[in-house]
C-alpha cells in the first residue's frame, strides 16, 4: 500500500483537467481545511473530493470497482470502512464551516458528458 498515492492520481488528472478546460482555475490539496480536499474554490467555497471507488467504498451497487476482495476480509472490512467513516467526518467539518461539498467516484469517469454537466453545475452555483 505504500505506491498508493494520495494526490496526482489518474482519477484526479481528469478531472482537473476537465475543470481547466471548461475555465475553472481552483487550488489544489489545501492544508488548512479538514479531509485536505483534493480541488478547492476558496472564493465559491466549494471543495471537490476525487474518491476511489476501492478506497472509500462507493456504496451504489452498480459500481463494480468497489467490490471486497475475498481475502482477508477481517482485514480490508475495517480497513476501507475507517476510511469511509473518516471521509464522512471529513466532509461534516468542511460544512459546518461554510463550504459546499462535492464527491466525484471513479466510477463516474467514465460518464464523461454527465460528469461535466455535474462539475459545472456544482462550481457554477
Amino acid at each position: 500500500m505504500a505506491r498508493i498515492h494520495g494526490r496526482d492520481t489518474k482519477p484526479e488528472m481528469v478531472v482537473r483537467r476537465l475543470l481547466h478546460g471548461m475555465g475553472y482555475r481552483y487550488r489544489l490539496h489545501r492544508g488548512d481545511l479538514p479531509g485536505k480536499p483534493d480541488i478547492v474554490f476558496g472564493k465559491r467555497k466549494k471543495a471537490i473530493f476525487i474518491h476511489g471507488c476501492f478506497w472509500h467504498r462507493h456504496d451504489d451497487p452498480a459500481c463494480t470497482l468497489a467490490r471486497l476482495p475475498k481475502s482477508r476480509l477481517d482485514f480490508w472490512g475495517p480497513k476501507l470502512s475507517a476510511n469511509a467513516k473518516r471521509d464522512a467526518l471529513k466532509q461534516d467539518a468542511l460544512k459546518r464551516l461554510g463550504w459546499n461539498v462535492l464527491v466525484v467516484w471513479e466510477c463516474e469517469l467514465r460518464q464523461g458528458e454527465q460528469l461535466e454537466n455535474k462539475l459545472r453545475q456544482f462550481v457554477g452555483e
